[in-house]
């Protein structure tokens, strides 16, 4: 997005998607196995619960967000004039 002051700040996006894949997977795992390893370990299990929310940045969503952001960064324009926008693929 553009604003005034120039782009947008990415605040989800990582640097590439392979890297952003790569935390989901930790990330989601973590939160798997704490739903999977709960009734062996009981509440020690809980301890991935923060593992998963690290790498997830927050949430799952917030990790959507950021894969779509990764995805699309530098693919996509926004220009704003005369009080209409719209978005471009750069190529």
């Amino acid at each position: 997005m553009i604003t005034k002051h120039g782009p947008a700040p990415r605040r989800f996006a990582s640097a590439t998607v392979p890297r952003h894949l790569a935390r989901g997977a930790l990330g989601f795992g973590a939160l798997a196995g704490t739903l999977a390893l709960l009734p062996t370990l009981g509440p020690l299990a809980l301890l991935l619960v923060p593992v998963g929310l690290v790498a997830l940045r927050g949430c799952p969503m917030c990790w959507v967000m950021g894969l779509a952001e990764t995805v699309s960064a530098g693919r996509l324009r926004r220009t704003c004039a005369d009080g209409r926008c719209e978005l471009t693929a750069t190529r």
